[in-house]
């Protein structure tokens, strides 16, 4: 019956969209652009506070299959690997006014080499697995020093510590844990779960930049995960999955935790939002047209109107990103052909987004029994 009920939802929603084709991926985006062309992929690309760089995360390292760190200049084309090169990482960020950068890194786990040269075995072998992101419960928060190349530890938790950024004024950091899957005792139910989906333990935390006063922020069953600040800092959007893994929206709350509500209602999987610097509006992805097609749209902040399209391209478009002053978007695309995703940047019509929210319906009662 959820399928089903999704199914139906998916089909309303088609339809409204279609309403809206008076606009095309060309009205928001213009000078389309691949950015990263080595390696087998890569993705989430971050702007550094000035606008001249991008940290971000590629499989490109000769003898490991898995993600590492990247720092790309954009003014000379230099690229240069921030991250030990051993393990898995993802999700980097620059930190406002300092020379900082956090990521989450499984370097410190004794198995990482082990797990690399078993995944390069079993890609040699010629067998094919579906993409899918890995919880490593090894995974924790590293903040990088790009003066002194120092790393300093800042989470210790067992669990997936990840997906974390920095509030504007580079004090704080957001970020996604499955610590609550290790620090008590699981029932049997919750046993399976781990087994089967360690996602659902996922929960939205917040400390210090040194690492210190870390506290949980949500508490609602299933997978909450991806926030950011908003570029006032006072709030953070994230985006939350229900129980059964397949449904996800934009959230918005305040930094405390406190004032959490719902902005989208697809009745798909809605994720990877971020606040463009005007506030005006929401970047996120959405695979609400197709399972394995995710497109971008934007949607107010309110969540009153329906969502806008804005990108027209099979495949993944995700992980959208502006630029601090709002004129160029970076995410990651498969458009250049395949399944894996690269960067790709584009000039950012604010004006049109702008129009084109303005001109939106209002977002219709939700159709939940």
């Amino acid at each position: 019956m959820r399928i089903l009920r999704s199914v139906s939802i998916a089909f309303v929603l088609v339809v409204q969209l279609a309403s809206q084709s008076a606009y095309q991926e060309r009205d928001f985006l213009t000078r389309v652009r691949r950015l990263t062309v080595e390696g087998r992929r890569a993705g989430e690309g971050y702007w550094s506070p000035d606008g001249r760089r991008l940290v971000f995360q590629s499989e490109r390292e000769p003898g490991n299959p898995f993600y590492q760190i990247y720092v790309l200049d954009l003014m000379s084309g230099d690229t240069k690997r921030i991250s030990p090169g051993i393990g898995k990482t993802t999700c980097a960020f620059f930190r406002p006014g300092t020379d900082e950068i956090e990521f989450a890194s499984t370097h410190a786990d004794p198995k990482s080499k082990q797990y690399q040269e078993d995944e390069l075995a079993f890609r040699a072998s010629g067998k094919e697995r579906r993409y899918a992101w890995d919880y490593d419960p090894e995974m924790d928060i590293y903040a990088y020093s790009e003066k002194t190349g120092a790393l300093k530890r800042l989470t210790e938790a067992r669990g997936y510590d990840a997906e974390g950024s920095y509030s504007p004024d580079g004090q704080w950091i957001v970020f996604t844990s499955m610590r609550d899957a290790y620090n008590r005792q699981l029932s049997e139910k919750e046993k399976k779960q781990l087994d089967t989906d360690p996602s659902y333990f996922a929960e939205i935390y917040i400390m210090r930049a040194d690492g210190s006063g870390q506290r949980r922020l949500t508490t609602v069953a299933g997978y909450d995960g991806g926030p950011f600040f908003t570029p006032d800092g006072k709030q953070i959007v994230w985006r939350r999955f229900d129980e059964s893994g397949l449904i996800a929206n934009v959230w918005m709350m305040n930094p405390d935790g406190s004032n959490q509500r719902q902005i989208t209602d697809f009745g798909s999987m809605s994720w990877a939002p971020y606040m463009h610097p005007s506030g005006q509006y929401i970047i996120f992805a959405s695979n609400k047209l197709g399972f394995e097609n995710f497109e971008l749209f934007i949607v107010d902040p309110e969540g009153k109107k329906e969502p806008v399209r804005v990108t027209y391209s099979d495949g993944f478009d995700g992980l959208p990103v502006p630029s601090p002053d709002g004129k160029t978007l970076a995410w990651t695309s498969s458009r250049s052909g395949g399944s894996a995703g690269q960067l790709f940047l584009a000039q950012w019509n604010h004006e049109k987004a702008v129009e084109a929210l303005r001109n939106a319906p209002p977002k219709k009662p939700s159709n939940k029994s």
